[in-house]
């Protein structure tokens, strides 16, 4: 009996040697490699070494995406993967093994041991920063410049360039992208982060700023030449063009502060008033009433402006409208004239006139764009060269019963109206027809002969200066 209990106490002696030996032969075989049931992100690691388990992690790896949100809140994905992202768990998958006590893995075998690591990140900053600058509002910042204050001349006007505000930090928002790679942020907010300012303005800027501020104030000023038909208004452009530059066409100041006046720009204006609006002594073209433009001689009639008033006048008001002090210049000028036509405007015959076909013996007396009278005449006799004079003239008097006189006649009219010199449009009792061929063998002295009854309508009705255009 003792032979056998000392035989099994040999045997459980063996057995637990052995075992003990197992036991640490297992916990010296997982001092370099992980214990049992160890699962690290995922990833069976018993017995496998650091580096085995980093590879197996690294097939893994995919590189994230980082959102940058412009002020617009347009969202830019930049793919990091593009930009040398890497991933190394070496580091803590060290420090988790020295934490590690192999001689426990008893414990894991029955609990088991699962872990989540982060990994160490690193990027190619010159990738990075490539992938940045090609960003659509760093690229737009950089092609903007450092920003400035311009006061240009557009030919058109001025205008005020001001690209000093808001501006992106280009450097700062690179710092802070960086700064949320390393934070494993996947989203920066650019709005957010106050890397939106206005640079600060320089003195010359400032001066700047108060001349546009001048010239605000001068395009205020509003003056109208009232033409008639039309109005020429100056006002903005149109008198930003009247003031004198300098070589790099800002507008000049004088000792008292006030902008100088370009006198060769007022004259040239005058100049062009005067060349558009003035008719006198020139030939002009007219619609008849058969349908064809006629081109007619010069006559007495039109308008003529006077330019030295103008001139005079244009440069006092452009000295008032620099003065920039109280209540900016409004005002409507009506200007002076030398001679005055019927009415005023570029067609100073308008439509209240008298015309006189001569090819088609007709008068045709019209107001207010309405035909009124619609009649045959007779004009000068072409055989004696007693022919009507061509021209755009004007009724410059009435009278009634009237006796007539030249070299051989003494006609007595009921109606008549001079309109050149001695030529006139009057009634003549003494023709029974009128119109046709007429006026080439049996015409009048150089009067324009006209029914008494279309006579008397015409002369009831008619004003002074109205004008008249002969034509043939």
């Amino acid at each position: 009996m003792k032979q056998r209990v000392h035989k099994l106490l040999r045997v459980l002696q063996v057995m637990f040697i052995l075992l003990t030996a197992a036991y640490f032969a297992i916990g010296f075989y997982y001092q370099n490699g992980y214990s049992f049931h160890t699962w690290i992100n995922g990833v069976y690691c018993t017995g496998m070494t650091a580096e085995e388990v980093n590879s197996e992690l690294l097939q893994r790896t995919k590189a994230p995406i980082l959102t940058v949100l412009d002020e617009d809140g347009e969202r830019i994905r930049i793919d990091l993967e593009e930009c040398g992202y890497r991933e190394d768990y070496r580091e803590p998958l060290s420090r988790l093994m020295n934490r590690q006590n192999p001689f426990l893995w008893i414990d894991n075998l029955i609990n088991g041991r699962r872990e989540e690591l982060e990994p160490e990140i690193s990027i190619e900053e010159e990738k990075l920063r490539e992938k940045w600058d090609s960003l659509p509002f760093v690229q737009k910042e950089r092609n903007g410049g450092p920003g400035d204050v311009k006061l240009i001349w557009t030919g058109e006007g001025y205008q005020l360039e001001d690209t000093m505000r808001h501006h992106f930090d280009v450097e700062k928002g690179f710092e802070l992208l960086l700064q949320a790679f390393y934070s494993r942020e996947n989203e920066l907010d650019l709005a957010q982060n106050g890397l939106y300012a206005d640079l600060p303005y320089t003195r010359e800027q400032e001066e700047l700023f108060a001349l546009w501020d001048k010239l605000e104030a001068y395009g205020k000023n509003r003056i109208v030449f009232d033409m008639g038909a039309e109005q020429i208004a100056l006002t903005g452009r149109v008198l930003e063009d009247f003031l004198d530059k300098d070589q790099e066409n800002l507008p000049v100041c004088g000792e008292d502060g006030k902008f100088l006046i370009d006198e060769e720009k007022v004259e040239a204006f005058i100049a062009e008033l005067t060349e558009e609006y003035n008719t006198y002594g020139r030939e002009r073209e007219f619609l008849s009433t058969r349908g064809d433009v006629v081109l007619v001689p010069a006559g007495n009639y039109g308008t003529e402006l006077n330019d030295e008033k103008e001139l005079e006048y244009l440069s006092e008001a452009l000295s008032r409208c620099v003065s920039c002090a109280g209540e900016p210049v409004d005002e409507v000028h009506s200007p002076a004239y030398k001679r005055e036509g019927y009415c005023r405007g570029r067609d100073d015959i308008g439509k209240t006139y008298i015309e006189i076909d001569m090819t088609e013996q007709k008068l045709y007396y019209y107001v207010d764009g309405e035909c009124l009278v619609d009649t045959d005449i007779v004009t000068g006799n072409l055989k004696r060269k007693n022919g009507t004079p061509e021209g755009v003239f004007y009724v410059y008097a009435k009278q009634r019963n009237r006796t007539l006189r030249g070299r051989d006649y003494a006609s007595f009219v009921k109606y008549w109206m001079p309109v050149y010199k001695s030529i006139g449009i009057h009634d003549a009792s003494w023709r029974r027809e009128f119109g046709g061929e007429i006026y080439k063998t049996n015409g009048s002295h150089g009067c324009i002969n006209t029914p008494r009854e279309d006579m008397k309508v015409i002369y009831e009705n008619v004003e002074i200066g109205t004008p008249v255009v002969i034509f043939n």
